[in-house]
């Protein structure tokens, strides 16, 4: 399995709804479930800064990773951004090819 990061930016209208927030996140973690069973979230991280939170799951494939962002973004995501990330020593086997 693939290593992703998302990182979400909510719309301003999410955002205020702060009381909301444990069950709004709650919701979106059944659909991501039911609809990608394949994924394994690692980690959830609430930001201070440019984005508003940052998730770290596992996934088999990018086909699955775009279907956790489109989720994101029909849950009040203003912005999803998912990056693969690389195991730093698998990085360092790369660099030395």
């Amino acid at each position: 399995m693939q290593t992703y990061i998302l990182l979400t930016k909510l719309a301003p209208d999410v955002s205020k709804r702060v009381k909301d927030r444990a069950q709004l996140g709650r919701a979106w973690l059944e659909q991501v479930k039911e609809k990608c069973p394949e994924v394994n979230f690692i980690s959830h991280y609430a930001l201070l800064g440019k984005f508003d939170f940052l998730d770290i799951y596992e996934a088999p494939d990018e086909t699955s990773a775009a279907k956790v962002s489109m989720i994101s973004l029909s849950n009040g995501a203003f912005h999803a951004e998912s990056l693969i990330a690389i195991p730093y020593h698998k990085f360092l086997k790369l660099s030395e090819e």
